[in-house]
């Protein structure tokens, strides 16, 4: 299936190419091709004492084309069976447009080390389980929809972005304080409400069918802003104690859109 086969003489970084005889458009059969090449790779980077920390692989294509991909699991590995899942992952989720001519693999070695929990902390899950269970999910919903939510400085609602996931660094972290907190559910997307107002406050407001009548009414805060973008926002949130007819009890986030004089139910406190 291969004709050639070379190393990368540099010192940090590792690479294997290799040419094909034929094209190949079967992935089962690339990543045969794959796994002989990553044997190399690890190989040497474990006489370094070394694991990798990520692979680049580069598909020449028929059309003069290149496909390129780069997978970077959680921590360092030598674990050749989990490379070849995390590709084989990536690859079906970003395949290429055409026969595939040569291969090249480009490896940026790295330290491995190993994550120490406290005595009474919760056990993480396995690093290698966790990067396939990430790639799996990823393949789903999208590379920039996987990971942590990351407040971003501003006011506007949802403002926020994704980050990767990452493992914790072995110095321990200082213990959190014990103390009473409120969780919030936030509505994505938001539901229309209808509210009857008495001078500028809600008194009242229907939500899914039940009737509410507010107790206690905390606000309005006012937010607004980005007005050199396409989309303004401008917002009057609400925090109500209401009750339904039946005597349940409802702790909600109202906003009311100030542009288009719409109110939301936007989050309930638990």
């Amino acid at each position: 299936m291969y004709v050639w086969s070379s190393a990368s003489p540099q010192a940090k970084n590792e690479e294997e190419q290799m040419g094909l005889d034929t094209p190949v458009e079967l992935l089962e059969s690339l990543l045969f091709v794959v796994g002989v090449m990553l044997d190399q790779l690890i190989l040497r980077a474990k006489a370094r004492i070394l694991a990798l920390a990520s692979v680049t692989i580069t598909l020449s294509l028929e059309g003069g084309a290149s496909h390129i991909r780069t997978v970077r699991p959680a921590l360092p590995t030598t674990d050749k069976q989990l490379w070849i899942k995390l590709l084989h992952l990536d690859l079906e989720a970003h395949p290429p447009q055409a026969s595939i001519l040569a291969v090249a693999l480009h490896a940026e070695p790295g330290s491995t080390r190993k994550v120490q929990s406290g005595l009474f902390s919760p056990q993480l899950p396995e690093s290698a389980r966790l990067d396939v269970t990430l790639a799996r999910i990823s393949a789903i919903v999208g590379e920039g929809n996987v990971g942590r939510a990351v407040l971003e400085d501003t006011h506007a609602p949802e403002g926020f972005r994704m980050e990767a996931f990452t493992m914790p660094s072995d110095k321990p972290t200082a213990p959190v304080p014990s103390q009473q907190r409120a969780s919030l559910r936030q509505l994505r997307p938001p539901e229309t409400t209808s509210v009857r107002l008495q001078g500028s406050r809600p008194i009242l407001f229907f939500f899914r069918k039940e009737r509410y009548t507010v107790e206690h009414a905390y606000g309005p805060w006012l937010a607004e802003g980005d007005w050199w973008n396409q989309t303004l926002w401008g917002w009057e949130q609400w925090d109500l104690v209401a009750r339904a007819e039946d005597g349940s009890l409802l702790c909600c986030c109202m906003m009311r859109d100030l542009l288009h004089d719409q109110w939301q139910m936007a989050a309930l406190y638990d």
